[in-house]
């Protein structure tokens, strides 16, 4: 017999990638993308979603997030000037 999953199991495996990037702006700016302010309490809640996916489902986690399995992902200095050195070049400006 199998064990039904408690809810917040469910909750996370509810949130799609596009709900989950809804709520990493909601934590960033305290506002929905439509622009409502949220509460200091929505915030926080919103945030412990987005660590809760994250332990779940971040495969590929960056500086300080959480990673799959629930590890904070930390990067040396060296680390982190090797990812961006990698990135592309968008554009260059030169400033007379």
């Amino acid at each position: 017999m199998s064990q039904a999953k408690p809810d917040l199991e469910q909750m996370i495996d509810a949130i799609t990638p596009e709900a989950y990037q809804r709520l990493c702006f909601a934590v960033e700016t305290g506002r929905w993308p439509e622009g409502t302010t949220l509460n200091e309490e929505q915030r926080a809640y919103c945030q412990q979603a987005v660590m809760l996916y994250q332990s779940k489902n971040n495969n590929e986690a960056q500086h300080m997030t959480v990673a799959a399995g629930g590890e904070i992902s930390f990067k040396s200095k060296s680390e982190l000037k090797r990812q961006f050195n990698n990135e592309e070049t968008i554009a260059k400006v030169k400033v007379d």
